[in-house]
């Protein structure tokens, strides 16, 4: 089988620090590297992988202002789709772009829906020519016809066991409304317990009237954007990841990250958080600012092995790659 992933290109594949698309298009890669599967990587020409890299854009035009993301991914999609006849199928992790010039694929597409920019683009994937994966059954639009949901995978060897955690509480994401940081600033300050918050800062309003006056480098310290030797370390330094959410979070891969250390969550329930959090085994799922608050009080009663091995069976990198080979079939299967 030989299958083109077309990549994201805002940054590196896999990310030196932010980049959940990215990150994922990666593990998928070197996955079904390891599986046999031949592939062809179209990606930022910096990106580290195992299999056969081949693009236009030299490194992710979000670490570069001179590069315009509109112009490079344009002639990113348009290079890979030159060499689609050369695939058995065309894998995409690039939003809506590929859809508008599905026309030109000379194989058959599969695109997974890492999420959507807003309801405007769904004409993009009504009118394409493509098969849909959805990253959870709560971000499905009622008016795609889906093939499959594949839970995202993650490496577990990139997140040691932490038996005992810490005495922090931890925000991990972009800094931004939908991520709740503030929420997270007001549970750590009702739990009477530090937090600290990792991310890019993407709003940069929101974060200077929200978020930065409440860091004071005690209660509340802010370490930026953290890269992935330190992710591992810092999650499994906590006693809970908090990711009280204002949007409908399509997955969530810091939250499976830090189960992964063994750390467990407390999530508001929107979104997909309620297919990716076990109550009572991985974290707990709450409404209000008061039951996060009583869930961090309850955090030592989740087994921290129990979590992460409830995690490693529900979202380690085989099960990502087992289902994504399931819809590799069934598309390729003659009728």
């Amino acid at each position: 089988m030989r299958v083109a992933l077309l990549g994201p290109i805002a940054w590196r594949t896999p990310p030196l620090h932010y980049g959940p698309w990215e990150q994922v298009t990666s593990l998928l890669s070197e996955g079904l590297v390891a599986r046999g599967i031949e592939v062809t990587l179209f990606a930022t020409l910096d990106s580290l992988t195992a299999a056969a890299l081949d693009g236009v854009c030299p490194h992710g035009y979000a670490d570069d202002p001179s590069l315009d993301g509109r112009v490079w991914e344009a002639m990113h999609v348009a290079h890979a789709f030159s060499r689609s006849a050369e695939f058995d199928l065309v894998h995409s992790h690039l939003d809506w772009l590929p859809l508008a010039f599905a026309g030109h694929c000379r194989a058959p597409l599969l695109t997974t829906v890492h999420g959507f920019s807003g309801a405007g683009i769904l004409p993009a994937y009504t009118r394409a020519r493509s098969a849909y994966v959805s990253i959870s059954d709560a971000d499905r639009a009622p008016e795609l016809d889906y093939v499959a949901t594949v839970h995202h995978g993650i490496d577990f060897e990139a997140f040691p066991f932490e038996p005992v955690g810490g005495e922090r509480l931890i925000s991990f994401g972009r800094i931004h409304p939908d991520k709740g940081t503030h929420n997270a600033i007001e549970i750590a300050r009702r739990a009477g317990m530090p937090l600290a918050i990792c991310g890019i800062v993407q709003d940069e309003r929101y974060f200077e009237e929200e978020v930065a006056s409440r860091i004071d480098g005690e209660q509340v310290t802010f370490l930026g954007s953290v890269g992935p030797e330190r992710r591992g370390e810092l999650l499994g330094g906590s006693a809970a990841l908090l990711h009280p959410i204002t949007f409908e979070e399509p997955f969530g891969l810091s939250v499976v990250e830090a189960m992964a250390c063994g750390t467990p969550v407390v999530a508001y329930r929107r979104g997909s958080m309620a297919e990716i959090v076990d109550p009572g085994v991985t974290g707990f799922l709450v409404d209000t600012l008061d039951e996060a608050v009583a869930a961090v009080a309850r955090m030592t009663t989740i087994d921290r092995h129990g979590c992460r091995e409830q995690a490693r069976r529900r979202f380690g990198l085989d099960q990502m790659v087992d289902g994504y080979l399931r819809v590799y079939d069934e598309m390729l299967r003659p009728r």
